[in-house]
């Protein structure tokens, strides 16, 4: 614990003289609040097969819409010169491709807000004293992560646009939803570490194997948000609309789970296999995250109660995914699932920072 402390002080405590840490935590979850609306809206592109409908990218002029009926226009033909149109919406009307253009519109927008909303106050913040060099230093590495998703972002995008696609590539469309997971986790840490002062102690000891087992569970949450983006890209959840039985099985036979060649491919395109691995993983997720609540609940009460909860949200997530695939994946469902997994998410995150590190990262 002493090395630990040591390591933490180092790395991040603030100097004498700075400033209450409220509000920059009121800051990070403001920021982590506009990450999962990020989140939303990009699966609603995705539920209305709005993604696709801007073909450049344009950082800073692409902050305008279409303000003419001639601009309007130029945007529909780009657009109809994509095999999306060309294979898949043959015949829209421009009325038509409004509608997905706002979709895509809103969350390049929103992005761009996000930025504002995270490098303006940061300087503001560390001019003025609210930030040591450490905490500082890490909101910059976060910040430049965010780059990194927009890039990504782009990326996926243009997989999309390649002759004979009609969709993004479900590799890099889960690469973008993981990024922004990351960033939600990482403002969701530096935000419950800050303390004005040390909270109290726990009542109980915090047993050794309950903090292990609040890490491998917010890996296993990881490992299945990663395994959704994978069913969304690749439209999986449009198949095996049962449960639990998949065509009549428990599982598709093995031939058909490794249909594909090289047999990799098979993990990202797939449909079979990809159902398979997200209810496989969402039952592992269930299953640990009510035995942690069992381990933990005779230790500090403050724990138990946030474990119980992350239990509840996983038996909720998995039955609301459920719903999603028996109803076929509509807008509504999708969306709802999606949130979920943030809320999941984030108490994960917020439960093992409290239970593995009882002291705050970065304090007066």
């Amino acid at each position: 614990m002493a090395v630990s402390a040591t390591r933490n002080e180092v790395l991040a405590a603030p100097e004498r003289g700075v400033r209450s840490f409220a509000p920059v935590r009121t800051w990070l979850y403001v920021l982590a609040a506009l990450v999962v609306a990020m989140v939303a809206i990009g699966g609603a592109t995705r539920l209305t097969g709005s993604g696709l409908s801007i073909t450049e990218w344009k950082p800073v002029t692409g902050a305008i819409p279409p303000l003419s009926e001639s601009a309007w226009l130029a945007e529909f033909e780009k657009y109809r010169s994509s095999p999306q149109y060309r294979l898949l919406n043959q015949g829209m009307s421009l009325d038509e491709f409004r509608f997905i253009y706002w979709w895509e519109w809103a969350h390049r927008q929103l992005g761009r807000f996000l930025g504002l909303a995270f490098f303006a106050p940061l300087l503001w913040f560390w001019a003025k004293g609210y930030l040591s060099r450490g905490l500082g230093l890490a909101l910059l590495a976060t910040g430049a992560l965010g780059g990194l998703q927009a890039a990504v972002g782009w990326i996926m995008v243009a997989s999309g646009l390649e002759p004979g696609m009609t969709a993004v590539a479900p590799i890099k469309l889960t690469l973008h939803l993981l990024i922004a997971t990351a960033i939600l986790a990482i403002l969701l840490w530096l935000a419950t570490g800050l303390r004005d002062q040390r909270p109290p102690s726990p009542t109980r000891p915090l047993p050794q194997a309950g903090r292990a087992g609040a890490r491998f569970l917010l890996g296993l949450i990881f490992l299945q948000i990663a395994l959704g983006g994978l069913v969304a890209g690749s439209k999986a959840g449009l198949a095996y609309n049962t449960w639990p039985l998949m065509d009549g099985r428990l599982a598709p036979p093995l031939a058909g789970l490794f249909a594909v060649s090289p047999w990799i491919e098979n993990f990202v395109d797939n449909v079979a296999l990809v159902q398979f691995n997200h209810r496989i993983v969402a039952y592992a997720v269930v299953g640990f995250a009510l035995w942690h609540a069992f381990a933990v609940r005779t230790g500090d009460p403050a724990t138990a109660r946030r474990a119980a909860i992350v239990a509840v949200l996983a038996v909720a997530q998995m039955a609301l995914g459920i719903v999603t695939l028996l109803l076929a994946v509509p807008l509504w469902a999708g969306l709802a699932h999606q949130l979920l997994a943030m809320a999941l998410l984030g108490t994960s995150v917020v439960h093992l920072r409290l239970f593995a590190h009882p002291a705050p990262l970065w304090s007066h």
